[in-house]
């Protein structure tokens, strides 16, 4: 079953370039409306309260004298991602009719490449089947921005695969550098596999957690570099703006909703579970790059005059809150975290769903030549203010519960246990009350800028793109065109598209969907938190002992006459070797988790 999932987009693919073009759509339609059928039949016939389902496990061995097998799994964590990855495949096919009008066939012929790909990596239990699928992201997206982009298109699709794929090479050496230690380093009989070439998460796993604590780090910054880019976590972000702003629409809704998932996914299923003391140990760091990334895209956001780059520049800040929460370490951060994946994989796409549709109308994306649309296109209006407060996090919509859980998660990670704690409930942690207020801070930066933004483009007299003449306005140039979201060659503003003043059928058929999944999930998310609850629990019980054994290793001032010994923080509790032993069953339990 899971299987078909990743078949059934290839099928498309392969098709689209022999049918009939008028039938291509229709291809097109069919092979992303079989995975949401069945994802939606996955997600009504079986529960993810106790981990993956066997019924949802397939293992097949293809290459066993290298450790290669083909193992998918579904868990609730991937359920979910898997789900929202199917859900806006046919709302991209039906929302791209009037922009994709030229190469059609190449069109969707990747972007169903890119839909089979990107389910492959939440699916995968094998690091191998994971990379190719990780990696096969870059080509189909490469090929949607560099040929169906903006101006400057080319360099947008060249900084996005130079930016990913060398991250994701050392990633990769990071994955090997496991599988090699499994192989060669474990003695025999210390985990069920050792001594033997593995490439199994559930191996690896015991891998990591067995090796020293200096060797831990360095495979946690391997690791980081390349899912850490694809997140992506300042100060890796600087792709992301232009990738957006060039990107078509249809590239612009995937690029937030799944692909950017993609890194934060990587660094819960793979980087946490595998070297757990390495991530207690760099956690510090990791809280202060994710609150200066809220920060730092909030500040930046201000300068934008372009709608398209100002919501990518929020994109930064909203995953930022999404690190912090996955780095609390403890139940209530990492639900937000994961929940925040999904409410981001709603609203921010559907914002640009919007900002495509006044693109198609008026080639400009530019606050400086729209204002008062409001008047001119109230239901356009209407779903701009909607997803605008559902990104902001207003009470009531999906963006709320993560944020409260995320900044809530980083609250409690202040003090362990007997040590400096607790303190009002706190759980242990590395980060604490300070991470929690300037993530607030960076709430309320969001909340003032996407304000700004509604204030230009919603409300206020409304003047025709391309005539300047609002308050902002400024002299109009080619230049001046392409860097405030003109395409090439195109009107600054009024050309006759043949689309309605206000939306049409088509386009609110795209929209509703979100809306009511925004509004759902912001009255009653206990559904997703429920899916989410055995991995968080599994996690947090990792990560939990991960903070006690660090504790237990923290130099103390030596006595007089005496000095502090110190230990690897993967030596567990203090017997030499004993990470692989005593982590074996935590070991067993990430490929049923995940």
């Amino acid at each position: 079953m899971l299987l078909w999932l990743i078949l059934i987009p290839l099928i498309g693919a392969g098709l689209v370039p022999v049918v009939a073009k008028p039938y291509v759509r229709t291809v097109a339609y069919a092979a992303t409306a079989g995975p949401l059928a069945l994802a939606l039949y996955i997600l009504g016939s079986y529960s993810f309260a106790a981990g993956a389902p066997e019924a949802l496990t397939r293992v097949a061995r293809w290459a066993p004298d290298l450790g290669l097998t083909l193992r998918l799994s579904m868990d609730g964590v991937s359920a979910a991602l898997v789900a929202l990855t199917a859900f806006l495949g046919p709302l991209c096919v039906l929302g791209s009719k009037t922009a994709v009008t030229e190469r059609v066939r190449t069109f969707y012929g990747w972007f169903l490449v890119l839909q089979a790909a990107m389910t492959g990596v939440f699916l995968a239990r094998d690091v191998v089947l994971f990379y190719v699928f990780f990696e096969f992201t870059l080509v189909p997206m490469f090929i949607l921005i560099a040929l169906f982009g903006s101006a400057n298109r080319r360099a947008a699709s060249v900084k996005f695969f130079l930016y990913t794929f060398t991250g994701s090479v050392l990633s990769l050496a990071g994955l090997l550098s496991l599988a090699w230690y499994h192989a060669a380093v474990l003695p025999p009989g210390s985990t069920p596999n050792a001594g033997t070439w593995s490439l199994a998460l559930s191996d690896l796993a015991l891998a990591g957690r067995a090796m020293p604590a200096n060797l831990q780090g360095w495979v946690f910054l391997a690791l980081m570099a390349g899912f850490a880019v694809k997140v992506p976590l300042f100060p890796l972000h600087t792709w992301l703006p232009l990738a957006h702003t060039e990107a078509p629409t249809v590239g612009s809704v995937v690029l937030a909703g799944v692909l950017l998932k993609l890194g934060t996914y990587a660094i819960y299923t793979l980087v946490i579970p595998l070297v757990p003391d390495a991530a207690v140990a760099f956690a510090p760091a990791v809280g202060v790059l994710s609150v200066l990334g809220i920060l730092a895209a909030g500040l930046m956001c201000w300068v934008q005059t372009d709608v398209k780059r100002l919501v990518a520049y929020s994109s930064v800040a909203h995953l930022g809150f999404c690190m912090l929460g996955m780095f609390a370490f403890n139940r209530s951060g990492l639900q937000g975290s994961l929940l925040y994946m999904i409410n981001h994989g709603l609203s921010t796409p559907a914002l640009f769903f919007c900002i495509g549709m006044i693109y198609e109308r008026y080639h400009t994306r530019s606050m400086d030549e729209l204002g008062g649309l409001g008047s001119r296109m109230p239901a356009w209006s209407s779903f701009m203010v909607f997803f605008t407060m559902a990104s902001v996090g207003l009470p009531g919509l999906n963006g709320f519960v993560g944020e409260f859980l995320t900044v809530k998660g980083a609250f409690e990670a202040g003090a362990l246990p007997g040590h400096d704690g607790p303190r009002g409930g706190m759980t242990g942690g590395v980060l604490g009350p300070w991470f929690a207020a300037w993530a607030v801070a960076g709430m309320i930066v969001a909340a003032v800028y996407l304000l700004y933004m509604l204030g230009r483009v919603v409300w206020g007299t409304y003047h025709a793109p391309g005539e300047h003449g609002g308050p902002h306005a400024a002299p109009h140039s080619a230049s001046h065109g392409q860097a405030h979201g003109h395409g090439p060659d195109e009107p600054a503003g009024g050309a006759h598209t043949g689309l309605p003043t206000d939306l049409s059928g088509r386009e609110v058929r795209v929209l509703v969907p979100l809306a009511a999944l925004c509004l759902l999930l912001g009255v009653y998310p206990a559904p997703l938190l429920n899916m989410f609850a055995d991995s968080v629990d599994t996690t947090a019980s990792l990560m939990q002992g991960a903070l006690r054994r660090a504790e237990q290793v923290r130099p103390e001032a030596p006595e007089a006459g005496s000095a502090a010994q110190p230990q690897s923080a993967g030596a567990g509790d203090g017997a030499a070797g004993s990470g692989a032993e005593v982590d074996a069953g935590e070991g067993e339990g990430v490929e049923g988790r995940r």
